[in-house]
């Protein structure tokens, strides 16, 4: 447990996680130092468009999925969940993104919501600006400059999302790049290393049929004999207090990491993929919408989650 309160800093990039290959040696790297593991998601409504998931997948990671009919159906509705600010006693909350539905969530969740563009005073979108510059930037944001820590900071957590809908950008390999950047930037044993709580996570946006049976998280050596079953404890990613969840999908989770230096547990993963985070993640599955209780705990903001 760190001395002092983090800064969170969560990169979500919705539908990435099937295009992470052994090129993208950012990624793998901080894999192979942080603590890894499965987010599980509910099933989405069949109709649902891309930017219903998206919406949905945040409103899990932020733990407002309740929300989900009310933003993606009546925009002029208010949330029935409390903003961030509220829940997480005061914490100062910001959402970057260029989706206009999540800029649109992300208000209504009681986020502040930055335009790319206002990082580093250009016109150019996100993934079009150079990512030492926007890496820089999302530091300053936590109170991070240079290789200081100041006493005061704009945001204790900042969300930045980066979208994969354009089919002729290469998302994976700009987080790839922006990863680097800020892991050169908050080298181990640095004072923002031990500040700066990095999360980095990965979904897989649109499902066929063929991803349920490759992407499953139940059993993975295979079904109990029945005999057995009984016995067998319901995973903490299948309940809810002492209720079992009712709308629980068992593959395709979102894939994360968590970095903070000599903060964080390392587990034995090597390379951020499925495979090897079921094999040798520390953090075995949650549900998605406990992410944010997990970060808060980082930031002194709420009680730990689970053991």
């Amino acid at each position: 447990m760190a001395d002092k309160p983090s800064r969170g800093l969560v990169l979500y990039s919705d539908g990435l996680a099937r295009f992470v290959n052994p090129s993208h040696t950012h990624l793998h790297s901080l894999a192979a130092q942080s603590l890894c593991g499965f987010l599980s998601l509910p099933h989405f409504p069949p109709t649902e468009n891309a930017d219903g998931r998206t919406i949905g997948e945040f409103l899990n990671l932020v733990d407002a999925y309740d929300d989900f009919t009310t933003l993606c159906v009546n925009s002029q509705d208010k949330c029935k969940t409390p903003s961030i600010s509220e829940r997480f006693m005061g914490v100062k909350a910001a959402l970057i993104t260029e989706n206009k539905s999540l800029k649109s969530c992300g208000y209504k969740v009681g986020l502040s919501v930055l335009q790319p563009n206002e990082l580093i005073n250009n016109n150019c979108s996100l993934v079009d600006s150079p990512t030492t510059l926007v890496a820089t930037a999302l530091l300053n944001l936590l109170g991070f400059q240079e290789d200081k820590v100041l006493d005061t900071n704009q945001f204790d957590l900042v969300f930045v999302h980066i979208g994969a809908h354009e089919e002729d950008i290469d998302y994976t390999k700009y987080i790839n790049s922006l990863v680097g950047e800020i892991i050169s930037k908050t080298k181990p044993k640095s004072l923002i290393g031990s500040r700066l709580h990095l999360s980095v996570v990965l979904s897989y946006g649109e499902i066929s049929n063929d991803d349920e049976s490759n992407f499953t998280i139940l059993n993975k050596n295979g079904s109990l004999q029945s005999g057995f079953a009984s016995l067998y404890p319901r995973q903490s990613y299948t309940m809810k207090g002492s209720n079992p969840r009712r709308n629980i999908r068992d593959y395709c989770p979102m894939l994360f990491t968590q970095w903070q230096d000599a903060v964080t547990r390392k587990d034995t993963v090597k390379t951020l993929t499925f495979q090897d985070f079921m094999e040798n993640g520390g953090n075995l599955t949650i549900p998605a919408d406990r992410f944010v209780h997990e970060v808060a705990f980082k930031l002194w903001k709420a009680p730990k989650y689970g053991a």
